[in-house]
């Protein structure tokens, strides 16, 4: 881990923003989301925008075609014995169609962003028909 954080940056504000997120949604009633990206330029991972996403649809319409993201996600859910659960998750986005500049930079970021927002799973996507899998994946765990 000690050369990706030397190669890719966290501002004093998105790891403030990473803190406060895992903490309030573990909380949340609903689902709650958040798209993150590396700027290809400074390397610096960074919230795409202001949005927190509260559906799997809605972070399937945001999702580009052609680019990887990282998504953070907290998603409750009743386990199969009546638990209440909400897992906290990264799902890694890597479509089929980005080119492998854009893949390279993403796959030596991943455990970098992993521990920064200390999440409890990975888990890897390559389309956006694959959000329909996460529950029962989270189901699953």
């Amino acid at each position: 881990m000690a050369s990706e954080s030397r190669l890719y940056t966290f501002s004093d504000e998105t790891k403030e923003h990473l803190r406060k997120f895992r903490l309030t949604t573990s909380r949340a009633k609903g689902p709650q989301a958040v798209i993150y990206l590396i700027d290809k330029n400074t390397h610096e991972i960074r919230k795409e925008d202001s949005t927190v996403y509260t559906s799997l649809e809605e972070i399937a319409d945001e999702l580009p075609d052609n680019s990887p993201r990282y998504v953070l996600l907290s998603y409750p859910l009743t386990m199969p014995d009546g638990r209440l659960s909400v897992p906290y998750v990264l799902l890694y986005y890597l479509p089929d169609t980005c080119n492998s500049e854009m893949r390279m930079l993403y796959a030596s970021a991943k455990e970098l962003v992993r521990n920064t927002s200390q999440v409890g799973r990975v888990i890897d996507i390559e389309s956006t028909d694959d959000l329909d899998e996460i529950p029962e994946k989270l189901k699953s765990q």
